[in-house]
């Protein structure tokens, strides 16, 4: 995975002297302060995420296919006819 961080240019210049302090890439001088954060930070399941099943319910049966065939004979009829 690839973060990108907005850092104020003096911030960049202190972690970049500090890499080099350590004798480690930038990138492994972030990788290891994550792990780091990993380690403490508590492990939480996935929270299951909520069927939409029956969302639409309350308002009622869904319209039958005649139903629908029905209402596009209805809304289509006199369409592209020339009017007077």
């Amino acid at each position: 995975m690839t973060i990108t961080l907005p850092l104020e240019p003096q911030d960049e210049a202190k972690l970049v002297a500090l890499a080099k302090q350590r004798g480690v890439s930038l990138e492994e001088l972030v990788h290891q302060a994550v792990e780091k954060m990993l380690t403490v930070a508590p492990d939480q399941p996935l929270k299951p995420k909520k069927s939409a099943y029956g969302l639409l319910a309350k308002y009622g049966p869904a319209p039958t296919d005649q139903d629908i065939e029905e209402n596009r004979k209805e809304m289509f009829r006199g369409f592209a006819e020339d009017s007077p």
